[in-house]
């Protein structure tokens, strides 16, 4: 028989119906797939040895195997970066598929305000616009891509809240939309040749202080504000928030400027970080964004996950690309892996959500 206690109300607790946090299980497969490719680096005889995240041959002044960490760490900061945002959509009850093209739209407006007038001496063969777009302060172009990213995410939300289109497919034309103003604005071109403060922005490591000190902020303001309440409640049950007094049409706008605006500075950053900007930008990264969400416990029934969990989601993505790399595996086969590792984490969330209904 269960040990039980009795607290406030007279309510019954049951201590082998604890479970532990949903971050702390990622947490250990994290390690656990870090241990597992440990171990496939031992036993393929192709691989002679060689270490994952370790350093065997005294290459560095740690026992780690820094470049691999850097490279795992900076491969998924920006689309970490959208990932936050896409969280915050699917707790609210919805999904966004039109963050990638966002990326490449953004990028591309973006860099048009970013460029510098003189190349080696030269006019600048990028140009977009005259020489009044020319050496702008960096904080225009910038304020220009979170415009641009509000403006899609308003009509993202408006549609879902007050057309009541299914977000799949309002997020779908939105995807298709925001691609054809990439290609559209230089007609396919390239842009190129920012400024140094504009370059600055994902310069180095910059990306992984912009993905982490973000990432700090919207886990204070979704655990202890009433916008990241009132998001989990409508996530939850839209009708029972409505009736609670909550604007939940108001709220879903707000949800998704704030993912759009998230996505349009992920193109800053990458824009920044690659000196250019190109109308291709940003393919996959709307799904890549809602796996790592998936993996990080994120519900895509709504009403539950976390943002501390995405960023785990995030880095067991990286480290399972890194280490298919590692092994050498076909950049096909990776694909399937990874498709096959999103479906097990939709199957897993459905099997946990199950379990914590009988458990209830």
């Amino acid at each position: 028989m269960a040990d039980t206690s009795h607290g406030t109300g007279g309510l019954a607790f049951d201590a082998k119906k604890r479970t532990l946090p949903g971050e702390v299980n990622i947490f250990i497969a994290l390690i656990l797939i870090i241990l597992a490719f440990e171990a496939l680096g031992q036993l393929l005889p192709y691989m002679n040895n060689q270490s994952f995240l370790f350093d065997t041959r005294d290459r560095f002044d740690s026992i780690f195997n820094e470049a691999r960490l850097r490279i795992i760490i900076l491969q998924v900061s920006i689309i970490g970066i959208i990932a936050l945002g896409v969280t915050q959509v699917i707790i609210s009850g919805g999904i966004d598929l039109s963050s990638g093209p966002l990326v490449g739209a953004t990028a591309m407006i973006v860099m048009s305000f970013a460029q510098t007038e003189l190349v080696n001496g030269n006019p600048n063969p990028k140009a977009v616009f005259d020489s009044w777009a020319f050496d702008l302060p960096v904080i225009i172009p910038v304020v220009v891509g979170l415009i641009f990213g509000a403006c899609i995410g308003a009509i993202n939300g408006s549609l879902i809240a007050f057309t009541r289109i299914p977000p799949f497919i309002a997020t779908l034309g939105m995807f298709l939309i925001a691609r054809g103003i990439a290609q559209a604005w230089t007609r396919g071109k390239p842009v190129s040749f920012p400024t140094e403060s504009y370059a600055a922005i994902g310069k180095g490591m910059m990306p992984v202080f912009w993905f982490i000190g973000i990432a700090i902020i919207l886990h204070f303001v979704m655990r202890y504000t009433v916008y990241g309440k009132h998001t989990y409640a409508i996530g939850s049950n839209e009708d029972a928030a409505r009736m609670s007094g909550i604007n939940v049409k108001r709220h879903k706008v707000m949800v998704y400027m704030m993912a759009s605006m998230l996505a349009a500075f992920a193109a800053v950053v990458l824009s920044s970080k690659n000196l250019t900007a190109q109308s291709g930008m940003g393919i996959f990264y709307e799904l890549y964004a809602i796996a790592m969400a998936v993996i990080g416990g994120v519900s895509l029934t709504g009403g539950r996950g976390s943002i501390i969990g995405t960023v785990l989601g995030a880095m067991v993505f990286g480290v399972i690309q890194s280490g298919f790399t590692y092994i050498k595996l076909d950049a096909f086969f990776q694909l399937m892996a990874m498709g096959i590792i999103i479906i097990s984490a939709v199957v897993l969330d459905k099997v946990r959500q199950e379990r914590a209904a009988a458990r209830s």
